[in-house]
């Protein structure tokens, strides 16, 4: 099932190839730029009513030296079904494209992670016919971010490390690294980010921490209900209601002025800053007879003047 960790995960490793630093280190690889790198179709499924898909599938293009395939896996719990799905995902890839196949999960508990290196073994008796091996993105293989330059030059590899350390004790002293060091980014990039690292610590403690730490700014996940959209939606909902109400306002005021009602400076004031909608249309019924720009403001049959229920005066 994709998750929203799952999401972030194919993000960030399809568009910011730093995150995948510590497998090129650990390797002793060069690790590609971004114009190396092309997402390819995850799909794996055969023409049978089975379903196989990889979180996220690339493929590696250095301009020297040997092409490979990424395959990239989220796993947040020991899953006995792996193993089987590993070796197919790998065997698929290596058939389909011809190419070799790196596997890497990212795992962030220790349990998961160790579980996750394998090695995981198909055979028969003593002989083994095949062996997966994932390279495992966890606590042990990812530096905790202690250094805001770190996480403003390399922000893929900053999610990462909060992602894999989230259960950590150390995890609010990463977030609070984090997050200073993504306040010097400009508006728009600070709220991807920011946003990105919510969804990435999806049912995870270290969310809860994280909207303590956020700026409110856009939306890039959309639908996901995180901090930044409830008050982007706010904002914006907000927003189209002053709008409206400015736009009766001018209204109102119009058709008192094509009927040549005087309107002193406080009853113009009046009607410029109130935010009730229906007050407003109450308005604007009295202004298409109203003689008076006091004819607005009439009491009802009670004595009780309508105009004052709901609007807000200067």
């Amino acid at each position: 099932m994709v998750t929203s960790t799952h999401e972030v995960s194919h993000r960030i490793f399809a568009k910011h190839p730093e995150a995948l630093a510590p497998v090129y280190e650990a390797l002793g690889v060069p690790p590609p730029t971004k114009s190396d790198i092309r997402e390819i179709t995850p799909d794996a499924t055969e023409i049978r009513p089975l379903e196989r898909r990889v979180d996220t599938v690339l493929k590696v293009e250095p301009p020297e030296g040997e092409h490979y395939l990424l395959a990239i896996e989220a796993q947040t719990k020991r899953d006995p079904d792996k193993a089987t799905n590993w070796a197919y995902y790998v065997a698929y890839l290596r058939a389909t494209y011809d190419l070799p196949v790196l596997l890497v999960a990212v795992c962030r508990d220790r349990p998961t992670a160790d579980w996750a290196v394998g090695p995981f073994e198909c055979g028969v008796g003593p002989w083994t016919t095949q062996v997966t091996r994932p390279f495992v993105l966890g606590p042990r293989t990812v530096s905790e971010i202690t250094d805001q330059s770190t996480a403003a030059q390399s922000p893929g590899l900053a999610v990462l490390s909060a992602i894999v350390h989230s259960d950590s004790r150390r995890c609010r002293a990463i977030l609070d690294t984090v997050a200073d060091g993504w306040r010097s980014f400009d508006k728009d990039t600070q709220a991807y980010w920011f946003e990105t690292m919510e969804i990435a610590l999806a049912n995870t403690p270290a969310k809860a921490k994280w909207r303590e730490l956020q700026m409110p700014v856009g939306s890039y996940y959309p639908g996901q209900g995180t901090l930044i959209e409830e008050k982007y939606l706010e904002g914006k909902a907000e927003g189209q209601a002053k709008g409206e109400a400015e736009d009766r306002a001018t209204l109102i005021l119009r058709v008192l002025e094509k009927h040549a009602v005087d309107v002193p400076e406080d009853i113009r004031e009046r009607i410029t800053s109130c935010t009730d909608l229906d007050t407003l249309m109450l308005w604007f019924d009295r202004s298409l007879t109203a003689t008076t720009a006091e004819d607005l403001f009439a009491e009802n049959e009670d004595g009780q003047a309508e105009g004052n229920q709901n609007q807000t005066s200067a």
